[in-house]
């Protein structure tokens, strides 16, 4: 997750994986090819990084994908959405949840009883 970006270094917290929670630096890196048959040379700056693309939980449903993050700083509406946003990815082990530091890993199940008489 960007947490910062400036003209040459982006700061980042690290979302998974045994660093988690993390912040890293990266840098603007020069890349020069090795080998040029040109009679100048061609160098190009820029961040070594992945893109990637959000989308909510309700776009999400009948979506099926290789990875999934879900951000959960705020809980969902119903345990249908939650359903919906876990279920998305073809491998449970492909799947991260972020949760705020307050956000207890739980979900009250609302139900309108009113509505179902």
């Amino acid at each position: 997750m960007i947490i910062k970006y400036a003209n040459r270094i982006i700061e980042v917290q690290l979302l998974t994986g045994d660093k988690f929670g993390d912040l890293v630096f990266i840098p603007r890196i020069s890349l020069t090819p090795s080998s040029s048959e040109m009679p100048f040379e061609m160098t190009s700056r820029q961040f070594l990084i992945r893109l990637a693309y959000a989308m909510t939980i309700n776009k999400s449903q009948g979506q099926s994908v290789n990875f999934v993050g879900i951000g959960l700083r705020t809980l969902v509406f119903s345990h249908g959405q939650l359903y919906v946003a876990l279920s998305r990815c073809t491998f449970g082990d492909r799947t991260s949840v972020l949760l705020s530091n307050n956000t207890s890993p739980s979900m009250t199940n609302i139900v309108y009883s009113d509505v179902l008489l």
